[in-house]
């Protein structure tokens, strides 16, 4: 009986390929990134996949069926190019406006089934938005690196900036990192939650503005007041500056701690996290003929 009941179970199952629509949708709904754990969630929404069938373990490992099916949908989405990964467990859409009527499945899995497995895939026309999207004019390849950076944040959608800050926070270690923006909102333009050695944790309130001036004590203080009641901590991030009158605001005692992130301290941490950032190391060789000479 029980042999029986599983085989209906596994039939109830959904397919490795019926699940990449819906993590395509799933990751654009979280913003155009998230981890493993909120595109399983998001996915199990999106299909209603009930609890007994989430339940059926994988062979004998602690995985779930329904997760390791999924891992597969990722799997085929990244070696068609249409998504990527970070070392922290962070997928990403590789180019955020995507139609989903205009994705093929059955393309996506014939064409990594007949390419070899150890080759990235890659289609020319994601390619091509790619190279669109993030090539230099000349007078860009002029400025420093971070310079670069900096003007290109500045040229940023108001909603695109607030995805890159949740990517950012994403890689961070926050979890739960929501755009939850909007007019009335006293400046709020997310939440999180903070992780500390993977045991503590609390939430966090943020807000990103892309400021080319500074940040005023009195923004900080309209910040703090939006949080009132709803969390301890916040985060200030912009891509201008901090007045000294602004940085005494944020750690005054007494009241709420805000943290702050400026222009400089946000291009580094992308450099750091590798996000629009590609390190090159050159390797420099030096011929010692003298050394030849004493063989």
């Amino acid at each position: 009986m029980t042999h029986i009941i599983m085989n209906f179970y596994m039939n109830e199952l959904p397919t490795y390929d019926s699940m990449i629509l819906p993590t395509l949708e799933a990751l654009q709904t979280l913003g155009g990134s998230g981890t493993n754990e909120e595109i399983y969630e998001k996915v199990v929404q999106l299909l209603n996949i009930p609890d007994d069938i989430l339940e059926i373990s994988h062979g004998s490992t602690s995985q779930s069926e329904v997760e390791y099916r999924l891992s597969w949908s990722r799997t085929y989405l990244k070696k068609y190019g249409l998504l990527e990964n970070s070392s922290r467990g962070v997928w990403s859409l590789v180019s955020t406006p995507i139609n989903l009527n205009d994705i093929d499945v059955k393309e996506i899995v014939r064409t990594v089934r007949d390419t070899d497995k150890s080759t990235e895939i890659s289609i020319s026309s994601v390619n091509d938005i790619k190279t669109l999207e993030t090539l230099d004019t000349l007078e860009e390849e002029e400025l420093s690196w971070h310079q670069q950076i900096h003007k290109k944040l500045l040229s940023l959608e108001p909603s695109a900036f607030e995805r890159l800050t949740q990517r950012l926070l994403r890689e961070s270690g926050f979890i739960q990192v929501q755009v939850t923006g909007k007019s009335g909102d006293g400046g709020i333009d997310g939440v999180g939650i903070a992780r500390i050695n993977g045991f503590l944790s609390f939430h966090v309130l943020f807000q990103c503005k892309r400021y080319q001036g500074s940040v005023t004590a009195g923004q900080i203080r309209d910040f703090r007041g939006a949080m009132q009641g709803r969390t301890d901590k916040g985060l200030f991030i912009t891509t201008g500056r901090f007045t000294k009158d602004a940085v005494k605001e944020a750690t005054r005692d007494g009241a709420p701690p805000i943290d702050l992130i400026d222009g400089e301290q946000l291009v580094q941490r992308l450099k750091k996290l590798g996000l629009g950032v590609k390190i090159t190391m050159i390797e420099s060789v030096e011929v010692d003929l003298d050394w030849f000479t004493k063989i």
